[in-house]
């Protein structure tokens, strides 16, 4: 229960400053009815809300997993941000591949499999930003094309 009352506190200072700082949009006299704070105000209202509802009513503590498993998620959240730093420099399919293979292997620890998917999984991904959705990807590094 204390957890969740924690959660929901910090929910509610974030909440609140949100807010606060919606109130610093400058609005023209041309804008549209609702205005440029009316949505920000509204995220933060909700927001505010489910904080109080967790501060008021916490679910009951929770079972936290064990060491390995948080080291895991460590593992996982390294190889997203190496990802993210590695697809310009090597291009779509080489990084995607890598990634999608260990978040497979991470799901389902089959190293056959996981790398079969994540070849399919880049290549089908490539294939669908590429030329269904017109984005401008390079398939491998740009050095590698002439």
């Amino acid at each position: 229960m204390v957890s969740n009352r924690i959660f929901g506190l910090v929910t509610l200072i974030v909440a609140l400053g949100y807010v606060l700082s919606a109130t610093q949009i400058q609005t023209s006299f041309l804008s549209d009815p609702v205005g440029p704070r009316t949505f920000p105000y509204m995220i933060g209202g909700v927001m505010a809300l489910c904080g109080v509802v967790l501060i008021i009513r916490p679910d009951p503590d929770p079972d936290w997993p064990g060491l390995r498993t948080f080291g895991a998620l460590a593992l996982t959240v390294a190889a997203l941000v190496a990802y993210a730093y590695l697809l310009k420099p090597l291009g779509f399919l080489i990084p995607t591949a890598l990634a999608a293979g260990f978040l497979s292997y991470q799901i389902s620890p089959r190293p056959i499999q996981a790398a079969a998917t994540g070849v399919v999984l880049s290549v089908g991904l490539f294939l669908l930003f590429k030329y269904a959705l017109g984005l401008g990807l390079f398939a491998v590094p740009k050095a590698w094309l002439g």
